[in-house]
């Protein structure tokens, strides 16, 4: 986890920057002592929410399936995906 000081955002921008592109982690920005800012990458917080919607989509699934919605197997999915490639 990194942790810099608000001072350090508003004297070091490139270099807080930077590390955030470099780490691709959040970097927590801290006021008085106390967390106030996190600050990360565009690419990361793109790879974050692809990551959050992915997860809603499989939860929404599975919800779904614990209704009774219909199922199908792992093979059954696989032949319908080849069927779909083929006629692309």
């Amino acid at each position: 986890m990194i942790i810099k000081a608000s001072a350090s955002l508003r004297n070091d921008y490139t270099t807080i920057s930077n590390m955030a592109k470099e780490t691709k982690e959040p970097i927590y920005i801290t006021k008085n002592g106390e967390g106030d800012l996190v600050l990360m990458s565009i690419e990361a917080f793109e790879r974050r929410e692809q990551i959050l919607q992915l997860r809603a989509k499989v939860l929404q699934a599975e919800q779904e399936r614990l209704d009774g919605a219909e199922t199908v197997s792992v093979s059954e999915a696989r032949k319908r995906l080849r069927e779909r490639a083929d006629g692309i």
